[in-house]
């Protein structure tokens, strides 16, 4: 919007916010017309079955592409849908999702033409984000010899998504609260999936959640409270 008129950039920021707000009136409408109880059911409280792991790309509306609706996902997104050891955030919404809420589904979701990832594979730096983006070169260190052997830089590209999913499903599957629930209720489970946008489909990796789990167990074992 550079260069535009300041009269008509004020004039379209005034719009775009009040369209969040007309949008909001008329989706409690809907809710409150199918069902009057809607509100109070919502605020009795959540137990979602779901916890979602995703991207921050603004394209990807969890609740939309899954079909669910408010109530039944717990949802985290972030860059390149990361699940880091030292990002309390990440890990403060694993904790209480697994231990108060009970999920018994935890998702990491990717995305084909993942703006992160294709950032953490390009040779330039990338100010504040190079910390963040080290944890997806560090999985291309670990499958480097896979991805080489893809000639083609789009397939290249398309399974360093899916090895990232991969690999943070795994960086999930190590933490205590989910080792721990698993042991005594047997879930949550742990699923990762990656979405298109040519197709608007998602695609289940099949990363074999309890083969994951008894891989990683002799060095990672926390099980045991």
């Amino acid at each position: 919007m550079a260069g535009q008129d300041p009269k008509e950039v004020r004039k379209y920021l005034q719009q775009s916010h009040d369209r969040i707000f007309e949008n909001n009136r008329k989706w409690a409408k809907e809710h409150v017309e199918k069902n009057p109880e809607f509100f109070n059911e919502l605020s009795a409280g959540q137990e979602p079955d779901y916890l979602w792991i995703g991207c921050s790309d603004s394209r990807i509306p969890a609740e939309a592409i899954t079909g669910l609706g408010p109530g039944e996902m717990f949802i985290h997104r972030n860059i390149a849908n990361l699940v880091c050891n030292t990002d309390l955030n990440v890990m403060s919404v694993v904790n209480y999702a697994v231990r108060h809420l009970k999920v018994k589904h935890i998702i990491v979701c990717g995305h084909y033409g993942c703006g992160g990832v294709k950032a953490a594979i390009s040779p330039k730096d990338m100010g504040l984000l190079n910390p963040w983006l080290r944890n997806i070169r560090d999985v291309y260190r670990l499958h480097e010899t896979e991805l080489d052997a893809i000639k083609d830089e789009e397939k290249r590209y398309d399974r360093l998504v899916e090895l990232n999913v991969v690999e943070q499903c795994r960086n999930i599957i190590k933490t205590a609260a989910v080792q721990q629930s698993y042991k005594k209720n047997e879930f949550p489970i742990v699923h990762g999936w990656v979405f298109g946008f040519k197709d608007g489909l998602l695609k289940d990796l099949e990363i074999g959640f309890e083969d994951m789990l008894k891989g990683i167990q002799k060095i990672y074992d926390l099980s045991t409270e």
